[in-house]
């Protein structure tokens, strides 16, 4: 294998990835004693797990010398975990292995009738590839359907007759994954997680709710952007307080009627999001309204290519196209920011028939090729959010050992975040360590995998799980990163 590029860790130096990272914590029942070089690392990490605030869970952990090959740690390493965002791993990984870093997505409109003049006289298709960047709050450049609509005006199309149909056929049906927990769907508080996976999506598959506050026992004012698609059912109150916000949103199953509830402050003037339930009609719909707004006036029904009985490609011709960032961005804003949107459209398109049951068959092939029993797998979602995902900490361990081998290492440890690094899960967490690793949090699970490098210059891949604990979450996390710590601080012949 040709030499990798340095990287950059979190303290600014460079070094050669060669001397990098190899930790991979937490193994099997028994405990396997580790390598004599190893072994007062061994017993300090035990002294850890075994401490008074860490004691009130079920904890497991690997870490390897990804150069060696040696087993450093284990302890329940062949026990099944739920992962929660440690999952991201899995997906990231066999997206690079099955796609490459440098795989784009393409989104395409096409017109498919006739040109009368300056009028669209047939069918506008907006053929979605998965890709979670279209329209995306966090993709750079111009929102792909605006550009379109502006495009046609410049054109000179004044009026389109037909239909705007939305093609999400790239993926299953199916938007939400097993295990998930209904209120991700039906019940938002701070942020939105149970986002719809869909062949075709747009602006993350979420509507933006501006709330401004009016006097004191009165109903806020609401805008929503994209306008039109949601309705809102404004249950909130302007409460006399100056700080404060407690604001939920609701909906039934498949419904686009969103409830606002709770109160603000008098001074409140802020936005959140809520997620569509049909991201493919959302996408036709806002087309539509962005056509309007140029002035072209839009004479055509919206479609979702699933309610059509028959639709074919026949004299259909390409207008547009628009290409996402490689993968290789993808993946670290899925990695550093923990996004599970991006997470669900990437695990469903590397699978086999755009399913999530093509996604586990994927991942599992890959996992068997790193040396995984994957008979104490299970993969729902690509995610994380599904309590129905079991992994063992031996199997993220040797997956992380087998990328350290592998012809994408260095964008797969480049998604991952550095200790401290701004504007990721780390932020707070491992400030000037020289470690990438992943979070992963769910209630009552706590879970953080990666790489460290010791003091000495090895590499340790480190897989280190905590399920159903009962202390505080910030302990769990606090005894965790006193373990990487240690990882860091290791010297190999100590």
């Amino acid at each position: 294998m040709t030499e990798p590029q340095a990287f950059v860790v979190s303290s600014g130096a460079r070094m050669p990835v060669r001397q990098w990272f190899a930790l991979s914590l937490l193994l099997v029942v028994p405990w396997i004693p580790a390598h004599a070089q190893y072994g007062p690392l061994a017993a300090r990490i035990e002294q850890h797990i075994r401490s008074e605030a860490a004691q009130p869970a079920f904890w497991g952990a690997y870490v390897e010398d990804v150069e060696s090959g040696e087993v450093v740690y284990a302890l329940n390493a062949q026990y099944r975990f739920v992962p929660a965002s440690n999952q991201k791993l899995l997906t990231t990984a066999t997206a690079l292995d099955a796609l490459g870093s440098d795989y784009r997505y393409e989104t395409v409109l096409f017109f498919d009738g006739a040109v009368r003049g300056d009028v669209l006289k047939g069918d506008l298709i907006i053929r979605g590839s998965g890709d979670p960047t279209f329209g995306s709050a966090l993709a750079s450049g111009e929102d792909p359907l605006r550009t379109w609509a502006r495009r046609l005006a410049e054109l000179g199309v004044t009026r389109i007759e037909g239909r705007i149909v939305g093609d999400d056929d790239t993926f299953d049906d199916r938007a939400y994954s097993q295990g998930w927990d209904i209120d991700y769907v039906t019940e938002q508080a701070s942020r939105a997680l149970g986002v719809s996976a869909s062949g075709l999506s747009y602006n993350d598959n979420v509507v933006e709710v501006k709330i401004t506050a009016n006097g004191a026992n009165r109903a806020p004012t609401i805008v929503t952007y994209p306008d039109g698609f949601v309705n809102i059912q404004n249950d909130l109150l302007t409460a006399r307080r100056r700080r404060g916000i407690s604001v939920r949103t609701s909906r039934d199953f498949g419904s686009e009627t969103v409830r606002l509830q709770g109160s603000i402050p008098q001074t409140y003037n802020g936005t959140i999001v809520t997620p569509v339930t049909n991201p493919t009609l959302f996408a036709a719909a806002t087309f539509a309204s962005y056509l309007k707004g140029y002035g072209i006036e839009v004479e055509a029904e919206i479609v979702d290519i699933d309610d059509l009985s028959r639709f074919e490609y026949s004299r259909e011709r390409p207008l547009f196209v628009h290409v996402s960032p490689p993968l290789s961005e993808i993946i670290a804003i899925i990695n550093k920011r923990s996004n599970n949107f991006y997470a669900e459209q990437v695990f469903r398109t590397f699978s086999f028939g755009g399913s999530a049951d093509g996604g586990e068959r994927r991942v599992k092939a890959l996992l068997s090729r790193a040396g995984v029993a994957i008979t104490g797998v299970d993969v729902r979602d690509g995610s994380g959010l599904s309590r129905k995902n079991m992994v063992t900490p031996e199997a993220v361990g040797k997956l992380l050992a087998f990328m350290y081998r592998h012809p994408e290492r260095d964008p797969f440890i480049a998604s991952l975040p550095t200790g401290g690094e701004p504007q990721s899960t780390l932020r707070y967490r491992l400030a000037g360590a020289p470690v990438r690793a992943k979070t992963g949090s769910l209630e009552y699970v706590r879970t953080l995998s990666g790489y460290a490098q010791t003091r000495s210059g090895r590499v340790l891949a480190f897989a280190i799980f905590a399920n159903n604990y009962g202390g505080p979450a910030y302990q769990i996390n606090q005894g965790i990163d006193r373990i990487v710590m240690e990882l860091a601080s290791a010297d190999a012949t100590s």
